[in-house]
């Protein structure tokens, strides 16, 4: 029996119109919080964890969108935020309201419903040619995208020739895997070139069903990658597994390449990344109906 049922989308969670929709591609920041649910609060937690993120979203609707989702084939009951902003400045308002000081949280006992010292937060932002040494690296031609006026760096979308309307975001995901790696700092360069090629190889070849796009990690560990993974549903896993198992020339070229110049000691991506850094976790759009 094959069952791949409609996933419900974050865009559900929210009455905000598209004009005024940000997400993990049209964003000039994007804060990832992830909690522990306890327990006995399981139910009540992600209603409320719902609830609170329309009433940002109505509060500053155009300026912050934020969407709830569930830990899947990992941790049980821990739930993840994903807070999109046109700047970072724009944070210190929303994730006062994220924490339950005014709106439907407040007077719930909303802290109590979590486990002490679980609440994770990483901001991220969207990589862009040119950031930390890629200038030194990238190949002749290759233009290096501006800011648009109204976002301090160029928005995720700006990686990918691929079309708004065959590109998975934050918004229209079924299941999103957050990757992250650790480079080397003598290969930073290699590795940010290393990802934007694999990132755009899963968007040429899977459009609208896989996109991946590269973000920088602001005030944690220097260079530590990270990948937003959107798959259209569970079962488009399969289709990225496919795709590099099949390994097509273009694909095994990324490879095979010797990305690492000779006078580095040469090499392909596997001298990029520190060992057993690269990990994924994967998360779910929370059902509005909560």
């Amino acid at each position: 029996m094959t069952l791949d049922p409609n996933p419900f989308l974050a865009r559900q969670q929210t009455a905000v119109g598209a004009d005024l929709l940000l997400h993990s591609t049209n964003s000039g920041a994007v804060v990832k919080r992830s909690a522990q649910l306890k327990l006995a609060h399981r139910d009540e937690g992600r209603r409320i964890a719902l609830l609170q993120a329309e009433y940002v979203n109505t509060k500053y609707a155009g300026d912050a969108t934020v969407f709830v989702f569930d830990e899947k084939f990992g941790r049980r009951d821990r739930l993840h935020w994903m807070i999109h902003l046109r700047s970072l400045g724009g944070y210190r308002a929303v994730t006062a309201l994220l924490d339950g000081d005014e709106g439907p949280a407040a007077g719930t006992g909303w802290q109590e419903m979590f486990l002490d010292a679980s609440f994770d937060e990483t901001a991220l932002i969207p990589q862009g040619w040119g950031m930390y040494g890629t200038d030194a690296v990238l190949p002749d031609g290759t233009p290096i995208a501006e800011a648009t006026p109204d976002l301090l760096v160029a928005p995720a979308q700006h990686q990918t020739g691929i079309t708004v309307e065959q590109t998975v975001n934050s918004s229209n995901a079924g299941l999103i895997i957050h990757r992250v790696a650790q480079p080397k700092y003598a290969f930073r360069a290699e590795a940010r070139m290393f990802a934007r090629r694999i990132t755009e190889s899963i968007n040429t070849r899977l459009p609208g069903i896989a996109s991946s796009f590269l973000y920088e990690e602001a005030f944690g560990p220097a260079d530590r990658t990270h990948w937003l993974i959107h798959l259209k549903s569970e079962t488009a896993y399969y289709d990225l597994i496919d795709m590099h198992m099949r390994m097509h020339d273009d694909v095994r070229a990324i490879y095979l390449d010797e990305i690492i110049a000779p006078e580095k000691g040469g090499g392909t991506w596997n001298r990029i990344f520190v060992e057993g850094s690269m990990g994924d976790v994967s998360f779910a759009p929370l059902a509005a109906s909560i």
